[in-house]
């Protein structure tokens, strides 16, 4: 039965008084914040109607710990520069000049334009992108409801190649597997910068761990707070982690050091992960990692001894390399041959709240049409349907298989976060209808044709979600203050344009008319979110996860985990990949070593800012106004460029932009690293505008540089060269 947590309306209290002698109306509301995709479970604190404060929601999470972005939150509130209503653009494209409409001419114009455009061009010319939140739900019933299966994520330049792996393997994608932090004895992060990263829950329990005697293992390719706080940090080369975790698996089974118990039982094709891996040897990857032979064999070793208590994490941000796919992989083998499936201390597979929300996509028939980006026929192999973006944006130039006419981004930025934005807005021209629906400025709003402004997450009742993980849970999202501009809720914005192309089922007159939707077959009311904003569901499933399954202290088992694959085993050959012509096992790729004033470009991202989206926050532009590029000391003094002086940076088209450097011991030498998100250049982002570089400037034919195995960008397959601004150094 359902077992609520607790009630929410805002809570009311008399405090200091204000400046007009009057005292102050003082509430608190439970809800979810929204500054970027982890959703936090918050309190937002206001006074007279205006933000004050936010912190973590202490009933759900026991703690006020916030990052640094839900706190700013206030800030994004009062953000002069912010959307301030419906706005159709009156000249070129990408040139700035708008004119105002109220809401219904703005949802009108867009209603119009693509019934005009699916009559003429079929429904499937329409594409939809967003970075997924509350109204997914929604967006993807829209786009069932109109007919059109080209529906994607911002996931080709996230998780794309980790969630693939996962399916290849287990049969689930990466979110069903949760990571038992607490009862880790051994902790491996390999390009996971887990503690500088959005997650403070996450970040919280593997400091817990380190407390209580995790070890911690830190890879990645320069010095990281992660690293800082490991017990062993490895620098390795970047683009090399493929070989590194091909040597452990080697060493793992020569040396006889993996669970065979486990294996016998869980794992399919054990032979031939052990065949292909027998000339793998560390002594090997020594040579392309740049890490000694003797480190990769003593990890090896530790791992053996900590198991099944071990996690080998192997990123969550893995649109990295064109060999990503196969880290990410072979890291998920690791732990396969270390029995940590279902162990505790190991990889778990999450529960998932039960009785589940009804859904508004389960309206609808997914369409027949096939995908403009080859998911499903193309590419046969790939699961899920968060899609290949990029792949959709070249079928708009194309027109293979068909044209893409329209396109709607919410809340996601692609001319940010996919690489050569100048290549995308040329895909762009030949799209006839471009919408944004967002609720703060960004590159794709200002090239777009229509914007549909949408609430930020302070003023917005959002659709409730489901919460995976030990403790399942149903978590709401509450409006804290009044909206400040002409904006609306974003699920409201897509169900008046479905109400407007004949799926009136997808509009609702309110938020608490959506939420009884959701909650029919629970058991549960919204008064039952009331006093903390969730409510905690209980897990009916009759047959045991593996989590569940897996039993004693010594990592026996009381019944082996049974995954939902074909065989019920961990799949080392994927029959579904191997009859797309993709092999399960590729062979490692040698990766380019640059010299000279050559590196190769990566990009990463940093807890004060959340991609391109907060840059002009007021708070948040103090502690973190610019990046700056980060090079390995031996480079720069080869160079002659001292911390902190300018650079001009180059990349392989020509185009360039001045950065201030950091000099940085213990970094790999290949690498230039930068932060990623800032070099805006909006006029109204008035903080952020002309502040650092934009590395998706410096990634030309970018869109093309993918995975071989499963399509996903690989954004840091780009090189860069590098010269001293002598006269701005001061030494010209």
């Amino acid at each position: 039965m359902p077992m609520p947590l607790a009630c929410n309306a805002p809570l009311r209290y008399m405090a200091h008084a204000n400046m007009t002698g009057e005292p102050a109306v003082n509430t608190m509301t439970y809800s979810l914040c929204g500054m970027c995709g982890a959703r936090c479970p918050v309190e937002v604190h206001c006074e007279n109607g205006e933000p004050r404060w936010v912190c973590g929601n202490r009933k759900l999470t026991g703690s006020q710990g916030l990052c640094p972005r839900g706190a700013a939150s206030p800030a994004l509130y009062h953000d002069s520069a912010r959307l301030r209503g419906p706005l159709i653009r009156t000249g070129r494209r990408g040139g700035g000049s708008w004119r105002e409409a109220d809401w219904d001419e703005a949802l009108d114009y867009v209603a119009e334009r693509l019934r005009h455009i699916m009559a003429r061009h079929g429904s499937e010319s329409v594409l939809l992108s967003e970075h997924p939140g509350p109204c997914s739900d929604m967006a993807r019933a829209f786009m069932r409801a109109i007919g059109s299966p080209n529906h994607c994520t911002h996931d080709t330049s996230c998780a794309h190649n980790a969630n693939q792996a996962s399916f290849t393997l287990t049969g689930c994608g990466r979110g069903k597997l949760r990571y038992d932090y607490a009862h880790c004895a051994l902790l491996v992060l390999q390009g996971r910068n887990a503690l500088e990263a959005m997650n403070t829950g996450e970040a919280r329990s593997i400091l817990n761990a380190r407390d209580a005697g995790c070890r911690l293992v830190c890879i990645d390719v320069r010095p990281t707070v992660t690293g800082a706080h490991a017990d062993e940090s490895i620098t390795i080369r970047p683009g090399t982690d493929y070989a590194f975790n091909l040597a452990i698996l080697h060493t793992l089974i020569a040396k006889e050091l993996y669970d065979a118990a486990f294996v016998h039982d869980c794992v399919r094709d054990f032979d031939a992960l052990r065949d292909f891996v027998r000339p793998c040897s560390p002594a090997w990857a020594a040579g392309e990692c740049d890490v000694p032979a003797e480190t990769i064999i003593a990890l090896a070793e530790r791992l053996a001894d900590a198991a099944p208590h071990v996690i080998w994490h192997g990123g969550w941000m893995t649109a990295r390399y064109t060999q990503s796919f196969m880290t990410a992989r072979s890291a998920l083998l690791i732990n396969a041959l270390l029995g940590s499936y279902g162990a505790a201390g190991g990889l778990l597979f999450n529960d998932a709240p039960q009785p589940s929300l009804r859904t508004l996509a389960a309206l609808y028939p997914r369409p027949a049409v096939k995908r403009a980006d080859g998911t499903g026929w193309r590419r046969p192999s790939l699961a899920g349907d968060s899609g290949l973006l990029q792949e959709c944006l070249l079928a708009a130039a194309s027109g293979v298989p068909y044209p893409i006419k329209a396109y709607i981004a919410t809340a996601h930025d692609p001319l940010t976060a996919l690489p050569d934005p100048e290549t995308q807005r040329n895909l762009l021209a030949a799209v006839d209808l471009l919408v944004a629906v967002t609720p703060v400025w960004s590159a794709t709003a200002w090239h777009s044709d229509v914007i549909l402004p949408a609430h930020i997450w302070l003023e917005q009742d959002a659709p409730i979600i489901a919460r995976q993980g030990a403790r399942p849970a149903l978590l709401m999202q509450r409006a804290a203050v009044p909206p400040r501009h002409n904006t609306r809720p974003d699920w409201w914005i897509f169900g008046e344009l479905a109400r407007r192309l004949g799926h009136s089922r997808l509009s609702f007159a309110s938020a608490e008319e959506l939420w009884n939707f959701q909650l029919q077959g629970t058991g549960l009311t919204i008064s039952d979110f009331a006093d903390s904003g969730g409510a905690a569901v209980a897990d009916t499933r009759q047959t045991p996860s593996p989590a569940q399954a897996r039993a004693g202290g010594d990592g026996g088992m009381a019944q082996r985990p049974r995954f939902p694959t074909p065989s019920g085993r961990i799949e080392v050959i994927c029959d579904a990949w191997e009859a797309g012509g993709i092999r399960s096992l590729m062979p490692y790729m040698p990766v380019r070593r640059p010299s000279g004033n050559l590196f190769r470009l990566l990009t990463g991202r940093d807890v004060r800012h959340t991609q391109a989206r907060t840059q002009n926050n007021a708070q948040l532009h103090r502690v973190l106004p610019e990046n700056c590029a980060w090079i390995a000391a031996e480079r720069a003094d080869a160079l002659g460029i001292r911390d902190g002086d300018r650079i001009r940076i180059t990349a392989a088209n020509g185009h360039s932009g001045e950065i201030a450097v950091r000099r940085t011991e213990g970094m790999h030498p290949d690498a230039l690293f930068m932060l990623h998100g800032f070099g805006h250049r909006l006029p109204m982002e008035h903080l952020a505008a002309g502040r650092g570089l934009a590395d998706q400037e410096f990634m030309p034919g970018g869109l093309a540089t993918a995975d071989a195995a499963s399509g996903g960008i690989a954004l840091q397959e780009h090189f860069v060269t590098v010269a001293p601004c002598a006269a701005r150094n001061g030494r010209g």
